[in-house]
């Protein structure tokens, strides 16, 4: 198992690594979201995106993307909590981050052979799509995992306290 600080990488530094995974034969997939307050849902989501190349790349948004896309209270978890979870999962090969609220300039840069996203997502407006076909890739959706989301745990524990 490797080391969580490991997996975590700055964007330039994942390039550089994507670059020399792709030289070697590797597949690439490449997925991305908030990940705020980790539950089954994400964890199955992940696992299964893992299973559809040889390298998982996630990308997760910074805190004030976060804010700007679920409002001024998300998130629950700061992006480096955030990310040390993530990357603890046995499923994620790389952890990054960014601060649109889009990680189409990241798409951009790594050039992954797979984009993932939920169900929840129309296959016809999954951001950089269009980028990862135009150079032969795919962009795949999976299914959620019904009832799970984070912002559904946070309602439940409001009520509880």
């Amino acid at each position: 198992m490797r080391i969580i600080k490991n997996k975590i990488k700055k964007v330039k530094e994942l390039r550089n690594i994507a670059r020399r995974l792709k030289r070697q034969g590797k597949t690439i997939a490449f997925t991305n979201g908030c990940f705020d307050i980790l539950h089954t849902g994400h964890v199955e989501y992940l696992e299964n995106a893992r299973k559809l190349a040889d390298v998982l790349i996630v990308a997760i948004n910074s805190d004030s993307s976060v804010r700007r896309i679920k409002g001024k209270n998300r998130p629950v978890i700061n992006l480096r909590d955030r990310m040390r979870i993530i990357a603890a999962l046995e499923s994620t090969d790389f952890v990054t981050s960014f601060v649109q609220d889009t990680p189409l300039s990241l798409i951009k840069l790594l050039k992954p052979d797979i984009l993932v996203k939920g169900s929840d997502w129309d296959k016809d407006k999954i951001v950089g799509r269009d980028v990862v076909q135009s150079y032969g890739g795919r962009a795949i959706t999976l299914p959620f995992l019904t009832g799970q989301s984070s912002s559904k745990i946070i309602r439940r524990i409001g009520k509880i306290f």
